[in-house]
């Protein structure tokens, strides 16, 4: 008897070790949702004028508000993906962190970050 029960110990211990180390796995992966890019996002509108997004989400597709972008100052620590519709389909062009550009011609209408 003693063997048997030796056996189950050590059994349960080797899957409390596992489901240990699973749960501090999955702890340290980053989601998406959590994490946002630090810093804010400039841009100016031919409708609305000079406006700004702070902390935007990563890999969320934001609009630049309706007309367009006539330009754009990336003051985030992410690169931003420039889209020319509305859904982050057709891209532009990127800002990585800390680069401006103004936009001729189509006007780019959604950005996403990450």
């Amino acid at each position: 008897m003693t063997t048997t029960t030796r056996v189950t110990a050590t059994r349960l211990g080797r899957t409390a070790l596992a489901a240990g180390a699973a749960l501090a796995l999955f702890a340290a992966l980053p989601t998406a949702s959590a994490h946002a890019a630090t810093g804010t996002f400039f841009y100016h509108s031919r409708d609305a004028g000079d406006l700004e997004m702070n902390n935007p989400a990563n890999n969320e597709c934001r609009l630049l508000v309706q007309g367009g972008a006539t330009s754009a100052d990336n003051q985030t620590d992410t690169t931003a993906t420039i889209y020319f519709d509305h859904g982050c389909e057709e891209p532009h062009s990127t800002l990585r962190p800390g680069q401006s550009t103004g936009f001729f011609g189509s006007l780019p209408h959604s950005v996403r970050f990450g």
